[in-house]
């Protein structure tokens, strides 16, 4: 019974935690928007989830590689971010910056409503898994 409820919730609670990634990754962003050389990052969303749900890692992480012999072996989803990848950006600056403030707000908010729905979705699933039980 518990194994029916995993399921169907997982794949809610896992877009909730590669969506709170991405919103770490875009408000990042946006407060670097005046950092010289900054390049603007974003993650790969279709990616992390598939990831996710594959149980090939866990949303925000990657297993690390060791470059030097005196590197300490990691886990699979204690570092780096999964699906993280660097912004192309639609117009160069001066001082290197990637950041273009229109799309990194209009990237947040979007990714904000998205939150909202998965949260939306869970809370409707548990209110009807509680009307079943109580009749």
């Amino acid at each position: 019974m518990s194994n029916r409820l995993d399921e169907m919730l997982s794949f809610h609670q896992q877009a909730l935690r590669v969506r709170d990634q991405r919103q770490q990754v875009l408000a990042s962003n946006i407060a670097n928007a005046d950092t010289p050389h900054y390049k603007a990052r974003d993650i790969d969303f279709k990616a992390s989830l598939q990831a996710a749900m594959s149980g090939s890692g866990a949303p925000g992480g990657v297993a690390m590689a060791a470059t030097a012999p005196g590197h300490l072996a990691g886990k699979a989803g204690q570092s780096g971010q999964a699906g993280l990848l660097y912004r192309t950006p639609a117009q160069g600056s001066v001082d290197g910056n990637t950041v273009d403030m229109d799309a990194e707000r209009a990237a947040f908010t979007e990714n904000a409503v998205q939150y909202e729905f998965n949260l939306t979705r869970i809370n409707q699933q548990i209110k009807g898994m509680l009307t079943a039980i109580q009749g």
